[in-house]
């Protein structure tokens, strides 16, 4: 027992010999990290890079005005941040805001915008029958054009009708599915249509979010941006000519005003859905339900003010600033920084909770140039998702050498050996 004992301790001190030996010489040779996982190890899923931008100091300097209509919704305009709400996911009727669909999906079926069309006895039909028409009369022929102006300007439901029959193919029942496709396609899952012109039916509703998110898409498009922010316009077919004004009041008493669309039936009540702009801020405003018409003009004015009052338009990430260092492959002890590549701009309030979430690759390629996209920095603003961008690699780095890797391979064998030893004399 005793010289058994013996000739183990003689052999731990043999292998401690070596592993200093071992070590002493890694050192000289520039050591390496005894972390074999060091270059691999993916960044984490979330982390922030520097403060929050500063607020200004009257930002949220209020609440949002207290409006009695059944739902309503601010957003911003450029990133479709969801600002403030009540009840913005509620199926409400919504009556003619309905047509910024119908509009939406004859642009983006990309109709030739001046083919003329041909009104037919169902579109004629609604005029005197409904408040919202412009008085087209069987066989008279309008350009697509026209007809979007006059389905979107004083809100003409026989134009909505006769775009929808010419471009469902002679089936208003096409362009209805054709309008719920797209509803689908964008993920507004609380809109629904069974008319191109937002007449009282149990099935054809929408929500203040819905609403704010495919007027978003819609006002991307010139031709719709241009024709809602029109206050008075003509049209022609080919004997004669009709003017109207905007059903949009505040494109004529709210100077930031740059639409978009109203909406009155017995079942919706008063509807606006309205866009704004100043400066390089815009917002989108949706309010369902008004008491009256009045009401619904200054409700939707309040809602534009206070986001221009109590929101401004940041940086929320600096192209060439940078977020995220990572050690090279197989030298660990050398790192790699990862910078933006380009801004991220939002609108932030002075509550507002900026997070930054930096992704990498699993594992950093074994050479890189700069400039080279290595990963990516996400930005979410109270948990929205407002944009992202590349994070791109500072300045370039070569393959690690033969004796990086051997130094490497060799400081996870002597950690290993080191803690077996450790283990042994334990």
């Amino acid at each position: 027992m005793r010289r058994g004992f013996g000739l183990a301790r003689i052999n731990s001190i043999k292998i401690g010999v070596a592993l200093l030996s071992l070590a002493l010489l890694l050192v000289v040779s520039g050591g390496a990290s005894l972390d074999p996982a060091g270059a691999q190890e993916a960044a984490p899923e979330s982390g922030a890079s520097g403060p929050p931008p500063e607020a200004t100091p009257d930002a949220q300097a209020s609440g949002p005005p207290q409006i009695e209509a059944e739902a309503w919704a601010l957003v911003d305009a450029e990133s479709g941040l969801y600002l403030a709400g009540e009840n913005p996911d509620e199926q409400l009727p919504i009556g003619s805001v309905t047509k910024i669909m119908t509009a939406l999906v004859v642009l983006e079926e990309g109709v030739d915008l001046d083919e003329e069309v041909t009104v037919s006895e169902e579109a004629e039909s609604f005029v005197g029958s409904t408040y919202s028409n412009i008085g087209l009369i069987l066989g008279e022929r309008v350009t697509v054009r026209d007809l979007l102006a006059a389905t979107l300007i004083p809100s003409g439901t026989d134009a909505a009708y006769a775009l929808a029959e010419d471009v469902g193919g002679g089936s208003v029942g096409n362009f209805v599915e054709m309008m719920n496709d797209e509803a689908s396609a964008m993920g507004l899952e609380d809109t629904n249509f069974e008319t191109p012109a937002g007449l009282d039916t149990n099935g054809n509703y929408s929500s203040a979010r819905d609403l704010a998110a495919m007027t978003r898409v819609a006002l991307q498009d010139p031709l719709f941006a241009e024709i809602v922010d029109t206050t008075d316009a003509t049209i022609s077919t080919q004997n004669r000519e009709i003017e109207f004004s905007n059903t949009n009041q505040l494109l004529s008493t709210y100077p930031p005003a740059t639409g978009v669309k109203t909406g009155t039936t017995p079942q919706a009540g008063a509807n606006l859905v309205a866009s704004a702009e100043a400066n390089d801020e815009s917002y989108i405003s949706v309010v369902i339900g008004a008491e009256d018409s009045d009401e619904r003009f200054r409700d939707s004015e309040a809602l534009l003010e206070y986001g221009f009052t109590n929101y401004d338009r940041e940086s929320l990430v600096s192209g060439g600033e940078v977020y995220e260092e990572l050690p090279l492959p197989y030298r660990p002890d050398e790192t790699v920084e990862l910078g933006a590549a380009e801004d991220v701009i939002g609108v932030v309030g002075a509550d507002s909770e900026v997070e930054r979430r930096v992704t990498t690759e699993e594992e950093l390629p074994p050479s890189a140039a700069a400039g080279e996209e290595l990963g990516e920095v996400e930005v979410l603003v109270d948990g929205q998702r407002v944009g992202e961008s590349p994070l791109v690699a500072q300045e370039g780095y070569e393959e690690a050498s033969l004796w990086d890797r051997i130094s490497y391979t060799a400081g996870g064998l002597l950690e290993r050996a080191q803690e077996a030893v450790t283990g042994l004399l334990g």
